[in-house]
């Protein structure tokens, strides 16, 4: 079995794969739509990708994607502590430069702004991307955030720990693919994910939509606007419902249908934990 994920060794999503599937043969692309098309390609069986951050917010790339170019939904969904370490070359170089994943760098910023206020900052395509171009640069002033398996894998020493400014940050990936895996990890819940298109015609739609779960007890952990890429002030809405009872969200994606809100199905997922890395 394949795997994509979004690489190199040493980042976040390598993590969650090698934990995920210890026996799978693992492959790293450059960004998270090569991530996506990999699967569309039939070059893998799964695509592990990044979602959702609970600092930073959704990751715009993978929504984006999943709800405008495909019909691929998640089959299992894995919650990764999330951990980002300062690295370098040494630990008493100056620091002028920071690289890392733009959701990183927003995580750690305020720690750079204390300890090493004029350093500006520059965005990579993955933590473990930063991590290895620092390292490939050890006569320049660079420093990388990162998690711990990228300070090991290419030789950087930490010089901020647990730079980020909230202890509780987590990180949503969906694995994608046609079944759901069989996984040795703690299950949580299950989810079912929905974009949801709202009619122009419909006075109060968007609280039309959300009362179909509301008045039936159906919990929703998530919703959030993203523009349709239309015309200015056009959106459709990401929500996430709890899937205890199948039945009653049947009914409710039934009554969406009725009123004229149409919606596509991102994911039906088991919700599973990892342990820090």
């Amino acid at each position: 079995m394949h795997v994509a994920y979004l690489g190199p060794k040493g980042s976040f999503s390598h993590s969650v794969v090698q934990q995920t599937f210890p026996d799978a043969d693992l492959i790293a692309y450059q960004t998270i739509t090569e991530v996506i098309k990999a699967y569309e390609d039939q070059a893998v069986t799964y695509a592990v990708i990044p979602v959702e951050n609970s600092i930073e917010g959704s990751v715009h790339e993978s929504l984006d994607y999943l709800f405008h170019q495909v019909d691929l939904p998640a089959v299992a969904e894995v919650l990764q502590p999330i951990a980002q370490q300062l690295l370098a070359t040494d630990t008493e170089k100056k620091i002028e430069v920071v690289y890392s994943h733009p959701q990183a760098i927003a995580q750690g910023k305020a720690y750079i702004q204390e300890h090493f206020p004029f350093a500006r900052f520059e965005g990579t395509a993955s933590t473990a991307y930063a991590a290895r171009f620092v390292a490939a640069h050890p006569d320049k002033p660079y420093a990388a955030i990162a998690p711990k398996a990228a300070a090991s894998e290419y030789g950087l020493e930490t010089i901020g720990v647990d730079i980020q400014e909230i202890d509780e940050n987590y990180t949503r990936f969906w694995v994608l693919g046609q079944q759901d895996p069989e996984l040795n990890l703690h299950q949580q819940a299950r989810k079912l994910s929905l974009a949801l298109t709202l009619p122009d015609n419909l006075p109060g739609a968007l609280y039309k939509a959300m009362s179909v779960f509301a008045w039936r007890d159906i919990d929703l952990t998530k919703i959030e606007s993203r523009p349709l890429k239309t015309v200015l002030g056009e959106y459709f809405f990401i929500v996430d419902v709890d899937y205890r009872e199948p039945d009653l969200v049947t009914y409710a994606l039934e009554e969406l249908t009725s009123l004229g809100i149409s919606y596509k199905i991102l994911g039906n997922y088991c919700v599973y934990q990892l342990d820090e890395q």
